[in-house]
C-alpha cells in the first residue's frame, strides 16, 4: 500500500484537526478517553506496591526486579492496545458523520480484532525495545547505571548523581528517534486499525511513512512544542486564579475546581493525541484504505 510524502505546512495541521476534532465532537471523545484513561492506568497500579516498597529509605533497587517490574507492566499494557484501535475507529466514525459512542472503544474485543492488535503491540514493543537499546548501547552504555543510581539516591534522600559522559548525545538521538516513532506509531497503528493492513504490512507502511514525512514531523513537534508553552503559562495563571479564589472563599474550593479541571485537561490531551495520530494517518496513507471493509490479514 502507498504511502505518501507532504509538505511542510502538514505538521501544523494535524495538530489543529486534532485540537478540532476533539472540539466538535467532546461527547464521544473525552467519554471514550475516560474510559482509554482508566484502562491506561491498570498496569501501573498493578506495580505500584512494589515501586513503593523500591522507595523505601535504604531500600536498595534490583535491576532484576526493576526490569521484571517493567516488563510486567509493558505486558499488560499490551493488553490496552486493542483500546487504542478502537478509540481510532470512534475517531474515524465520527469524522465520517456517524455517531460513534464512548463504549465503542472496545469494538476490536468484541468484534475479535484483539489479537491481530495485541500481536502488533507485541511486534512494536520488541521493535522499539531493540530500537532503545541501540541508541543506549550507540551512545550512552553508562546511562542505565546512572538511571538505576539516581533512583538509590532518591529512595535515600540524597543528592542526585552527575550526569554520565554522553549523556547530551545521547538525549539527541533519543530526541531524533522519538521524532522518527511518533510518526510510525501512528501511521502503523491507524493502518492495522483503519486499514486493513496486516501488522508486518502496517509496520512496514509506518516505517516508510515516517521516513517520507521527517521535515512535517518536525513541523509538528516545535508547533506542539510552542502550543504547549502557551497552555502551560494559561495554566500557571489558572493556578494563580483559583489560589486567590481559595484564600477569599477557602480551601474547599480549590479541590471542588481543580480536581475536575485536571481530568478534563488529561482528558483533553488524549483526545487532541489521537486526533492528531488520527489525520497524520489518514494524510499519509488514508485515502488508499478502506477501513472496515475486508478482513485483514494475519
Amino acid at each position: 500500500m502507498a504511502t505518501r510524502s507532504k509538505g511542510p505546512g502538514a505538521g501544523f495541521g494535524w495538530l489543529t484537526r486534532g485540537i478540532d476534532v476533539a472540539r466538535r465532537h467532546p461527547r464521544p471523545l473525552l467519554g471514550g478517553a475516560g474510559l482509554l484513561l482508566v484502562a491506561c492506568l491498570l498496569p501501573s497500579l498493578a506495580t505500584l506496591p512494589f515501586q513503593f516498597h523500591a522507595m523505601q529509605p535504604g531500600a536498595q533497587p534490583n535491576p532484576v526486579v526493576f526490569g521484571g517490574l517493567m516488563l510486567f507492566s509493558m505486558l499488560l499494557g499490551l493488553l490496552v492496545v486493542p483500546l487504542y484501535a478502537g478509540y481510532l475507529q470512534v475517531i474515524d466514525a465520527a469524522e465520517r458523520g456517524q455517531r460513534p459512542r464512548a463504549r465503542d472503544i472496545f469494538k476490536p474485543y468484541a468484534q475479535g480484532q484483539a489479537p491481530r492488535l495485541i500481536g502488533y503491540a507485541l511486534v512494536l514493543m520488541v521493535v522499539f525495545v531493540a530500537l532503545f537499546a541501540l541508541v543506549l548501547l550507540a551512545a550512552g552504555g553508562g546511562l542505565v547505571g546512572w538511571y538505576m543510581q539516581a533512583i538509590a539516591a532518591q529512595a535515600n534522600h540524597l543528592p542526585p548523581p552527575g550526569l554520565p559522559a554522553g549523556f547530551m548525545s545521547t538525549f539527541a538521538l533519543l530526541m531524533v528517534l522519538w521524532l522518527f516513532l511518533m510518526g510510525f506509531y501512528a501511521i502503523s497503528l491507524g493502518q492495522v486499525s483503519l486499514g486493513n493492513r496486516s501488522v508486518l504490512g502496517s509496520i512496514g507502511d509506518g516505517v516508510t511513512g515516517a521516513l517520507k514525512n521527517v521535515l512535517p514531523l518536525l513541523v509538528f513537534a516545535l508547533s506542539l512544542t510552542l502550543v504547549w508553552i502557551v497552555a502551560t503559562i494559561a495554566l500557571v495563571l489558572l493556578v494563580l486564579v483559583v489560589g486567590l479564589l481559595a484564600k477569599l472563599v477557602g480551601m474547599w474550593l480549590v479541590f471542588v475546581l481543580a480536581i475536575p479541571l485536571y481530568i478534563l485537561m488529561v482528558l483533553a490531551m488524549y483526545a487532541v493525541m489521537f486526533g492528531v495520530m488520527y489525520h497524520l494517518w489518514r494524510d499519509v496513507c488514508g485515502d488508499d484504505a478502506a477501513a472496515g471493509l475486508a478482513p485483514a490479514a494475519i
